[in-house]
């Protein structure tokens, strides 16, 4: 399982658990909670209507005369009408139930009067609060039905010390059933919204975390193939250390790979040229050489020497920029002036071999880089098209833009790329013969000019036009990024 899923998995598995666990008990808590609030009233109930019976049913008054008085208040109450909103339920029914007996236990009058004269010495409220204790019981008005469970609380009527009677206050535990049952509504109700939320904020946390993850993980994918991407950034402290990690690993890594291949490749560059000179200097060594002959050998000896001082340079810039991974500081550029001064620049070599160099482009063409290193770049397709012009030949330059990007367009008029090398001119080192056996060139312009289109986001390109056996010239193309 991938590492966001398990994530997200004992993410939600844990606010689950958690969330059920709370939910259960605030919903179980409920009904313990409105029942003992209901004891707790009955309790003061009793006691009240006790003090107030009590001066109704002493010694020297009728028993019959106690029950008619007290009996005519329960009347009074039973006949009352009601209409309380309490909260969001609506209260129309007066329920309590109340009767009081005297001290042997037997009903002397009660709310209802089929109770009257009956004996609840036995009954744990009435027996308890007789021998002075605290006296409730809950009993089913139908046995096995739990919700016509009738909580009663007694308290004893008393006479100085004396207890000569027990008020007992009941109510039905299904008159509260509907605040119950709403509490426990509600409950659910947004249990079960914070559980949503908390699954909005685990699924947004875990589509941070796979975005960061999968960042990484493009990041990694475009190092083994070689891509120039800087490290991901990340809010998170670890993701954006394990980034930086990853780019200092490559970049040493990088650096390692990179002087080893290098290496081989100056050493295979520069076997020629020297060979070159030490067999023209072993050749000079010897007294009887003719003049034109010496004369011939050192000036192969300049060549060679002024060959390797430009290998040198070039792949001293070549190694500067490769091992650039990101642009620094960049600026807008218009490509039309750009390219316009690169021509004025080139002028003086074209006219020498009454070469002309054409311009073409939109008024306005900008690109976010670096002006130097597009000057070089730019500068290097116009010097390979100039080079591999016939003389009294045309090289045209186009400006032009296509959906989102910026092309710049070198066309020469020379004998194109052989076949052998259209996959290999990008290659360093690699370069092909100049027309008329002109100097050869350091096989590192075009490599140049891949990194910088790389390094800006672009891309550059040569193809033969009208490819076949006679191709009439070729165009290079450099496409960059327009800037937004």
């Amino acid at each position: 399982m991938r590492i966001p899923l398990q994530v997200a998995a004992g993410y939600f598995l844990i606010v689950g658990l958690a969330g059920w666990f709370v939910l259960d008990v605030f919903v179980e808590e409920v009904k313990p909670g409105v029942r003992n609030t209901m004891e707790d009233t009955l309790v003061d109930s009793a006691n009240l209507v006790a003090e107030l019976v009590a001066p109704m049913i002493p010694d020297s008054i009728e028993a019959s005369q106690c029950a008619a008085a007290i009996s005519d208040a329960f009347a009074s109450y039973a006949r009352r009408s009601v209409d309380a909103p309490i909260w969001e339920h609506r209260k129309r029914n007066l329920d309590l139930q109340v009767y009081v007996t005297d001290a042997a236990g037997r009903v002397l009058c009660s709310t209802d009067p089929d109770e009257v004269g009956r004996d609840y010495s036995r009954w744990n409220d009435v027996r308890r609060t007789l021998v002075g204790g605290y006296g409730a019981r809950s009993t089913r008005a139908i046995a096995g039905d739990s919700s016509t469970s009738v909580m009663h609380v007694a308290a004893p009527v008393t006479d100085g010390e004396r207890i000569i009677g027990v008020v007992s206050v009941g109510k039905a535990g299904n008159s509260v059933a509907p605040i119950i049952a709403d509490s426990e509504a509600k409950i659910r109700q947004r249990g079960f919204l914070l559980l949503l939320i908390a699954a909005l904020i685990g699924a947004l946390f875990t589509w941070h975390l796979t975005r960061a993850i999968a960042r990484l993980r493009r990041y990694a994918r475009d190092v083994s193939e070689g891509r120039r991407v800087p490290p991901p950034r990340s809010g998170a402290r670890e993701l954006a250390e394990l980034a930086e990690a990853l780019g200092a690993m490559r970049e040493r890594l990088e650096g390692k790979q990179y002087v080893e291949r290098y290496l081989h490749a100056l050493t295979h560059e520069l076997k020629s040229p020297l060979a070159a000179i030490g067999g023209a200097a072993e050749l000079l060594g010897e007294a009887d050489m003719p003049e034109t002959e010496r004369r011939r050998f050192l000036c192969n000896i300049r060549e060679q020497a002024d060959r390797l001082g430009r290998v040198a340079d070039r792949l001293l810039d070549l190694a500067r920029l490769e091992q650039r991974q990101v642009l620094g500081a960049t600026e807008s550029i218009d490509l039309v002036p750009l390219a316009r001064t690169l021509v004025e620049v080139s002028g003086p070599m074209a006219a020498q071999r009454e070469i002309r160099v054409g311009l073409q482009g939109e008024a306005v063409l900008r690109v976010q880089g670096d002006r130097f290193l597009l000057s070089q770049a730019i500068g290097n397709l116009l010097d390979n098209a100039l080079d591999f012009s016939p003389d009294g030949g045309h090289v045209e330059i186009e400006v032009s833009r296509t959906d989102d990007a910026a092309e710049i367009s070198i066309r020469d008029r020379g004998t194109g790329i052989p076949d052998y090398a259209a996959d290999r001119v990008f290659e360093r080192f690699f370069s092909l013969p100049r027309p008329g056996g002109s100097r050869k060139g350091t096989g590192l312009g075009l490599s140049f000019v891949r990194e910088v289109a790389e390094l800006h986001g672009g891309s550059v390109q040569l193809v033969n036009l009208c490819p076949g056996d006679h191709p009439e010239g070729v165009r290079a193309t450099l496409r960059l990024p327009l800037a937004q």
